[in-house]
């Protein structure tokens, strides 16, 4: 099943779930649209150019928190997973604590951006990773 927006619930029991105070790491599972699929009439683009926009603003949110890219790269095939599930693009973002996270993805400036991204991806993961000894 596809997954592109967390749902309430669901990030509710992450939120209250992770230990406050602590860094995250948080690792971002994508896989593209070939066109990107926007809610009005933008000029056609791929997904990964939607996403590209959505990144380039994104990166600026995640650095006003405190945030940092940590890894990024191209996914090539799994070795242990479903056989029809592939991924295109794979990276690793730290944030000083999940709240600090909370506070980027809840502004309304952050929000602004986010039809970048639904438009951009058929798929997605996001996983809330502490790190071991935290």
């Amino acid at each position: 099943m596809a997954s592109i927006a967390p749902r309430a619930d669901q990030m509710q029991e992450v939120i209250a779930a992770v230990p406050k105070g602590v860094p995250v790491v948080m690792l971002n599972m994508l896989r593209f649209r070939e066109t990107a699929q926007y809610p009005d009439e933008r000029p056609k683009i791929s997904g990964r150019e939607a996403y590209a926009k959505y990144s380039a603003e994104a990166a600026q949110h995640v650095a006003k928190v405190g945030g940092s890219l940590v890894w990024f790269g191209e996914a090539q095939g799994s070795v242990i997973g479903p056989p029809d599930e592939h991924w295109d693009h794979l990276f690793l973002v730290r944030y000083p604590s999940i709240e600090k996270f909370v506070e980027m993805v809840s502004s309304a400036s952050y929000q602004a951006i986010v039809v970048h991204r639904s438009s951009a991806l058929k798929d997605s993961r996001l996983i809330v990773a502490l790190e071991k000894g935290s």
